[in-house]
């Protein structure tokens, strides 16, 4: 009786930390990465600070074209 009954607390314990069946996140990192950050609530405003050190909201200034570049 006592191995029994240590068996079911030893698989309850085990299915409560194993997690869900289903899975709430993203398989791939960088949409899991957003998603955990868009969760917490002090944290909402990193992705664009994130973008604004890297540059990404900044204008591309290379021309898709050759210029002369002298006086026409």
């Amino acid at each position: 009786m006592r191995k029994l009954l240590l068996l079911i607390v030893l698989t309850a314990t085990l299915t409560v930390s194993s997690g869900c069946v289903v899975p709430i996140w993203s398989a791939t990192p960088d949409e899991r990465v957003r998603q955990l950050i868009y969760q917490s609530e002090n944290y909402r405003h990193v992705p664009n600070i994130w973008d604004r050190i890297w540059g990404f909201d900044m204008p591309d200034l290379a021309t898709p074209f050759r210029t002369h570049g002298g006086v026409i």
